[in-house]
Parts: C-alpha cells; sequence; structure tokens
C-alpha cells in the first residue's frame, strides 16, 4: 500500500518536459536513459539519425525532452535532439537578448534567402537582410547570387526567435551595421581634427560623398568638395576612388565624423587680392540665378556676385528672366572683400567698345541684358531677346 501510494505521488511527465538522466545502454534500437522516474526514458535510433556526428557512452549524463509520455508498449519515449535544440533555442534568445553577432556557414540558399546552421537549428536569412545583394536582379540571377554564397564564413545577428513556430531569422546587414558602429567609436577615439587620412569612397548622394575609412564612414559635404560649387559629388569623384581626406569634425555624441577635400586645396580667396583689383574686366560664367542677382563662377574656384542693380540701367525686375545657368559674362569688378570672401561686379559698367574689343581678343561669345529689361508690367520679357556679342 505504501509503494502504490508512493507510485501515484510521483509526478507523471508530460510532453515537453526537460529532463536530466543518464544513459543506461546504447544498442540498434536508441539509447535507454535513466530520468529518476518509475520508468527509464527511451531514445529512439530515428533520434539520433538527426544527431548526426555526435557520440554517447554508457554513464554520459544526458538531458532529453519528453516527446510520449507512453507509447503503445508503455515506454516513456524521449529525444536528445530536441533537447539540443531547446539549448540552442536558450542560446539564440541569449543572443538576440544582447544583440551579439556570430559567425556562421552558409550551407544552403534560394532567392528567399540563406540557410545557416545555430547548433541543431537551422537559422534563415531573409534576401533583404543579406549584404550587398545588387538591386533589380531577375529570378534567376538573384538565385545564381544567393547560391554563389554558399560555403562562405559570415557575420550575422539574431533578430527574431520563434519556438512555436520553429522561427530563428538571422541578419547579415544588421550585423555588419553593428560592426560598423562599433569601428566607428573606435575611430572616434583614434582621430584627430585636422589630421590627413586615407579613405575609399563608398557612395555617392545628392549632399555628398561617403568614404569608408577602414571599417566606418565620413562624409564628406558637398559644401566641403571644392572651394567652387559643385551640383553633384559625382563630378568629382566615383565609388572606390582612394582619396586623402581632411578631419573636419568629430561628433561622438552623434557617432559623425565631417571630412573636407578642399581644405587640402590650395584657398583661392588667400590670393584674391593679387588675381584681381577694382575695375579689372573678368569673364565669368553664370552659375545660379536669384532674385537679388546672379552667382558667376571666376578662375580660380571663385564664386562672385553680380547684384540685379548692376546688371543694367534700369535694373531688370526678374534677373531670372534674364539670365540662366551656363552664360558667360564680361564684367568689371567693383568690389573686393577678400576678409568676407566677397567679390563684386558690375555688367553695366562695361561699354560696348570694350565687350568688341574683348571678343576679338578671346573668341568668346558674351551675353548683354538689354537696359530696362523687365521694367514693365505690360511688357514679356523674353529670354531669347537678349542681346548677344558673337565672335566676328
Amino acid at each position: 500500500m505504501a509503494l502504490l501510494e508512493e507510485s501515484f505521488s510521483l509526478e507523471q511527465p508530460e510532453r515537453g518536459d526537460v529532463l536530466t538522466g543518464t544513459i543506461l545502454a546504447i544498442d540498434h534500437y536508441g539509447i535507454i536513459v535513466d530520468v529518476g522516474m518509475k520508468r527509464d526514458g527511451v531514445v529512439p535510433r530515428s533520434d539520433l539519425e538527426r544527431m548526426e556526428g555526435m557520440t554517447f557512452k554508457v554513464g554520459d549524463e544526458a538531458t532529453v525532452v519528453v516527446i510520449q509520455p507512453e507509447d503503445q508498449d508503455g515506454n516513456l519515449v524521449v529525444s536528445l535532439s530536441q533537447a539540443r535544440q531547446s539549448e540552442d533555442w536558450v542560446k539564440a534568445e541569449e543572443l538576440l537578448e544582447n544583440g551579439e553577432t556570430f559567425e556562421g556557414v552558409v550551407t544552403d540558399a534560394n532567392r528567399g534567402g540563406l540557410i545557416i546552421p545555430f547548433g541543431n537549428l537551422r537559422g534563415f536569412v531573409p534576401a533583404s537582410h543579406v549584404m550587398d545583394l545588387p538591386r533589380g536582379l531577375n529570378e534567376n540571377d538573384r538565385k545564381g547570387h544567393m547560391s554563389s554564397l554558399v560555403g562562405r564564413t559570415v557575420l550575422v545577428k539574431v533578430i527574431e526567435v520563434n519556438r512555436k513556430r520553429r522561427r530563428l531569422v538571422l541578419s547579415q546587414r544588421d550585423a555588419q551595421r553593428g560592426r560598423r558602429d562599433m569601428r566607428k567609436e573606435s575611430l572616434l577615439d583614434e582621430l584627430q581634427e585636422g589630421e590627413v587620412r586615407k579613405g575609399v569612397v563608398s557612395g555617392l548622394r545628392d549632399f555628398g560623398a561617403f568614404v569608408d575609412l577602414g571599417g566606418a564612414d565620413g562624409l564628406i559635404h558637398i559644401s566641403e568638395l571644392a572651394w567652387h560649387r559643385v551640383k553633384h559629388p559625382k563630378e568629382l569623384l566615383n565609388v572606390g576612388d582612394e582619396i586623402d581626406v581632411f578631419i573636419l569634425r568629430l561628433d561622438k555624441d552623434g557617432k559623425r565624423i565631417g571630412l573636407s577635400l578642399k581644405r587640402l586645396q590650395p584657398n583661392p580667396w588667400a590670393q584674391i587680392d593679387e588675381l584681381y583689383h577694382v575695375g579689372q574686366l573678368v569673364e565669368g560664367e553664370v552659375s545660379r540665378v536669384q532674385q537679388f542677382g546672379a552667382f558667376v563662377s571666376l578662375e580660380p574656384g571663385i564664386e562672385a556676385l553680380l547684384h540685379a542693380s548692376q546688371m543694367a540701367d534700369p535694373a531688370p525686375e526678374d534677373p531670372m528672366a534674364v539670365l540662366r545657368e551656363g552664360q558667360k559674362l564680361l564684367m568689371r569688378v567693383i568690389s573686393i572683400e577678400s576678409h568676407r570672401q566677397r567679390l563684386g561686379l558690375s555688367l553695366k559698367d562695361v561699354t560696348e567698345d570694350e565687350r568688341t574689343r574683348w571678343t576679338a581678343e578671346h573668341g568668346t561669345i558674351l551675353t548683354v541684358v538689354p537696359p530696362g529689361t523687365g521694367t514693365s508690367e505690360n511688357e514679356e520679357t523674353d529670354v531669347d531677346s537678349e542681346l548677344v556679342v558673337e565672335e566676328a
């Protein structure tokens, strides 16, 4: 009676329970494990075949998962492979919580992504999280690119763990981003403002160029590419170019590295007083037209201002109606403020004889703003009505 009551008092195992025991026997049917209960656990041979490469011996401690509390023969069926997977799920959850990365070998691939083993689990890297996957590939090219990664060791990060759905999702993109963030923090400690470093152009955007300084990117803003105005970085740089850059600003809090190219070039404004003087005739090209006037590019890399009041007499109401980018003008220097990097020009102070002689000597097609252009609300301003002095 006491033994019967004791047997009822023992907790009966349920499916999914994790038990720890000792291996009692190994044969061609499987493994017998003493789990400290009335019945020993039986590990089927089919379960062992899932653990290719693993070896066991009598006396080893083993962790198992109950997969069937009682089969038709009354056996307690347990699994070693699922127990190993359970440990791997725990490790994966720890990696997800800590944000740590790990290296894995790509064992399979399809158009949807990559397969990377994680212990006894299969991790999946979606195509959207694969680094350097070219855009716009058709289905066959996409699959071919994925297949070329099989056998490679890649750095990945756990981004989703779902035991019930048996989903382990990894990201190569997030792992690389994390590594670059760590490298950037290290670089911010190494770099000094004012020093010169070598780098490789890694990307071009409308607002500037990104330069890889050795595992982390810095930005050359478009205003720091050259002393003259640049419309787009592709005018000066290509992805892959190796260049020297000036460390302009370091923002450790924002983890930003500001770079400059123009600071490694002579500042043309430093020699402006030697190149130009008030009253001098200069030829320039219109680079921008605003409501108040036009900016004109002069050599070498100087951008001067032609105010609307200096275009014609009387001044045009709308400079954008009479001038456009790319036009060549002959003007007179009327003011120089080198310390403020300003140079003022006048178009109306240039005589017709001066324009004619300049054209004859230099063979340049010059634009002239006719007097009174745009001064009347009843008059329509036609850009094509501008007077053009052409080479004879």
